[in-house]
């Protein structure tokens, strides 16, 4: 539908948990009515290391058929959802070189009066979520962005512990995105969408 929500997810995973989160948040907001574009940004990391960790060679592979993010696909967009393993409390350098590109459009207004939001996954319990998803909204204020958590809107936000975003914690490869990551998941594409499409419907 041309008046539908357009939303962009944009991600960075190396041992596929990100992947599998960014994939279930596609999926819940085309159930919600969105035009969605998954988009995976650029590896930039050497072979050398991708091969010495065998879940994340397998990845890599996986998902060559993901499209990489360009600019486009943020300011094509009315909502963006970014995505990233947390880097010692921050995220990765492979988003945010991404988001370092954006900065002809930054200045241009293009990345302004979006709906932004976020999910991590680390993998120890304590390992760095919140910190990780704060980070990055500090960037979508910088955007002029709408900055729209999940927050505890929801049930399944309670077994998840997240009001932030939507978070996993893999335990270094033994955990895999299970029902509650799926569901906190789903509340926040629902609520992304949403959100957006209310903004959408009043500038009409």
């Amino acid at each position: 539908m041309s008046d539908a929500v357009k939303l962009s997810i944009i991600y960075y995973s190396s041992t596929g948990i990100g992947t599998e989160i960014a994939k279930t948040l596609a999926a819940e907001a085309e159930a919600a009515g969105a035009e969605v574009r998954l988009r995976r940004v650029t590896e930039l990391a050497p072979d050398v290391a991708i091969d010495s960790n065998p879940a994340w060679r397998a990845n890599v592979d996986a998902t060559r058929e993901i499209p990489e993010a360009t600019a486009d696909d943020v300011v094509w967009a009315d909502a963006v959802l970014f995505g990233s393993p947390t880097r010692f409390g921050n995220i990765s350098s492979q988003l945010k070189q991404f988001i370092d590109t954006l900065g002809g459009q930054w200045a241009q207004g293009q990345l302004a009066d979006k709906v932004y939001s976020g999910f991590t996954s680390t993998s120890t319990t304590h390992g760095g979520q919140e910190s990780t998803l704060l980070a990055l909204y500090n960037t979508f204020h910088h955007f002029g962005g709408i900055v729209v958590a999940p927050g505890y809107t929801d049930g399944a936000k309670f077994a998840d512990g997240n009001p932030y975003g939507t978070s996993h914690v893999d335990a270094q490869g033994a955990n895999q995105v299970d029902d509650t990551t799926r569901k906190a998941a789903a509340v926040q594409a629902r609520r992304v969408v949403g959100v957006a499409q209310a903004l959408k419907n009043g500038r009409a």
